[in-house]
C-alpha cells in the first residue's frame, strides 16, 4: 500500500486495518459506506493515496459495533512514532511531570 503523505501514521494504520477487515470479510466499499451512512465514493477517497479523507472516531466506533469488536482492535498495540515530530523527549518528560502535578 502506498502511504499517504498527508495522513498521519495512526490514520494510515486505521485505513489499512479497515481495508484488510473489508477484504477478509469479503465486503465492498459500498457495504462499509452503508454501515457508516456515507457515500461509497467517500470510502474510495479514504482508501485512495491521493486524498486527505480518513476515518474519524465515530466511524471507528460504528464499524467496531457492526463487527462486534472493540474499537481498540482498530489501533496498534503501542503508539506509532511520528516522523519529523518537533517534540523532543525532554519536552515529553516535562509534560508528564506537569500532568502528575495537576492530578
Amino acid at each position: 500500500m502506498k502511504v499517504q503523505e498527508h495522513i498521519s501514521p495512526i490514520e494510515q494504520y486505521v485505513i489499512d486495518f479497515v481495508r484488510k477487515l473489508r477484504s477478509d470479510k469479503k465486503i465492498t466499499q459500498e457495504d462499509i459506506a452503508n454501515i457508516l451512512e456515507v457515500s461509497r465514493s467517500y470510502i474510495g477517497d479514504i482508501e485512495s493515496p491521493n486524498t486527505r479523507a480518513k476515518y474519524n472516531m465515530t466511524h471507528v466506533n460504528a464499524l467496531a459495533d457492526y463487527f462486534n469488536m472493540s474499537p481498540q482492535a482498530f489501533f496498534p498495540e503501542k503508539a506509532l512514532k511520528l516522523s519529523g515530530s518537533k517534540i523532543d523527549k525532554s519536552s515529553k518528560a516535562k509534560s508528564k511531570k506537569t500532568m502528575k502535578k495537576n492530578k
